[in-house]
């Protein structure tokens, strides 16, 4: 199988990660391999890489939380992103954004 080079491979799962993060919520990464990051109780399978490497996310110390667990949460640059993206991807039409929901 072909490595997906695309710089967002599921956008659908790319903006949901958004407006789940602009909602205050924490992106919990548990291990390396795709599905090994956690938000609101879903696994984040393919954004996690993109949202990190365009600083959308940064890593914060959680007192609370478990040795060995990664925490982050929008960044700045992040929280001005979502707002530009999300408000974008409500104004896609309906069909368009569920067809991006199947095929990435």
């Amino acid at each position: 199988m072909a490595k997906d080079t695309r710089i967002i491979p599921d956008r659908a799962e790319f903006i949901d990660a958004l407006q789940v993060l602009q909602k205050g919520h924490v992106l919990v990464r548990v291990h390396d391999r795709p599905g090994g990051c956690l938000l609101d109780g879903a696994s984040v399978y393919w954004s996690f890489s993109t949202l990190l490497a365009y600083g959308l996310i940064q890593e914060f110390s959680n007192r609370e939380g478990f040795a060995q667990v990664q925490y982050y949460r929008l960044s700045e640059q992040g929280r001005q992103f979502a707002e530009r993206a999300c408000q974008a991807w409500r104004q896609r039409p309906l069909l368009e954004r569920l067809v991006l929901r199947v095929v990435g």
